[in-house]
């Protein structure tokens, strides 16, 4: 089966370079026509230049395709709103939006300042929500909608010196999780995509010989999949050096304690069991939690008396 992109309007955030500029290029590719949005400030987030996106612009309409650059500042919504609205004078709707901007201010928790905190968290989350909410109407109008949040292992798994990158990327999932449930009535399918890939982001964090396996194009390869017609909802891809993975969050089955023994005493001699992996699942919304717990405790010997 082939994928195609054809008729699709697609936007993409931090698209100048990296893993942007690889989306864009490969929706255009497939027939998409794509807004290339990119502030054009380096890594921290300082400065601004639309070279880079006005280049990967080039590069689609010279390979027969359609584009135009925008340099939204995705943490400011009204500029986001604005480079929205273009989209639709020019091309009449928005079907997919792949939240890929984002910067980096990595130091150790200590030596954070509330700023270094306050900036990735605002690019990162903020900037992903702003996207959304300023396509979200459009795409429920036309009941149908192809949502990619940017996430990282950093955010799931941790990653020395990330707090703030790692906060704002776990948040993300987050987002996604509600909008699930919210879209799906109008055929609004949201996914996350966890990459690994040699971006400017990360070129002097691995050498050379590391970096030339992790190509952006592997990760696209995957992002594309979490934006077609037939794509998923409510999946984390983990994409990098030509491996590809899923992630899931479970919770364990779990224990009931009668009222009197609702101790935290009582709640570490039952830890093993607390922990016990064996009959773990995914939840998919927080009311299946409360019913379980509430299930668990009606079962229980001491509610029959």
């Amino acid at each position: 089966m082939g994928i195609s992109f054809e008729g699709k309007v697609a936007i993409v955030t931090g698209a100048g370079n990296g893993l942007g500029r690889s989306h864009a290029l490969a929706l255009a590719e497939r027939g998409a026509k794509v807004v290339v949005n990119d502030l054009g400030g380096a890594r921290d987030g300082m400065g601004q230049s639309s070279e880079a996106a006005r280049e990967v612009v080039r590069l689609i309409e010279e390979r027969g395709g359609e584009a135009f650059a925008h340099g939204a500042n995705v943490a400011r919504f009204d500029e986001v709103e604005e480079m929205v609205e273009q989209a639709l004078e020019k091309w009449g709707r928005v079907d997919i939006l792949i939240n890929n901007a984002g910067i980096l201010r990595d130091k150790s928790f200590a030596k954070m300042s509330v700023e270094d905190f306050q900036q990735v968290v605002d690019v990162h989350l903020m900037g992903t929500f702003n996207c959304t909410k300023a396509v979200w109407e459009i795409m429920r109008a036309q009941n149908y909608g192809r949502i990619v949040m940017t996430t990282s292992s950093s955010g799931m798994y941790g990653n020395f010196g990330q707090t703030n990158y790692g906060s704002a990327k776990m948040a993300v999932l987050g987002l996604m999780n509600t909008l699930v449930l919210e879209g799906a009535k109008n055929d609004i399918r949201v996914n996350a995509l966890a990459p690994t890939a040699s971006t400017r982001m990360t070129e002097d964090l691995m050498p050379e010989h590391v970096q030339k396996r992790l190509t952006p194009e592997a990760v696209t390869a995957g992002a594309l999949t979490l934006c077609h017609d037939d794509a998923p909802n409510r999946m984390i891809l983990c994409a990098g050096a030509g491996g590809y993975a899923s992630s899931r969050i479970f919770e364990t089955d779990g224990i009931y304690l009668p009222v009197d023994q609702q101790t935290p005493e009582q709640v570490w001699a039952h830890f093993d069991q607390i922990n016990d992996t064996t009959q773990q699942e995914p939840l998919d919304s927080a009311v299946l939690q409360t019913q379980k717990f509430l299930t668990k405790a009606a079962a229980h010997p001491s509610a029959q008396k």
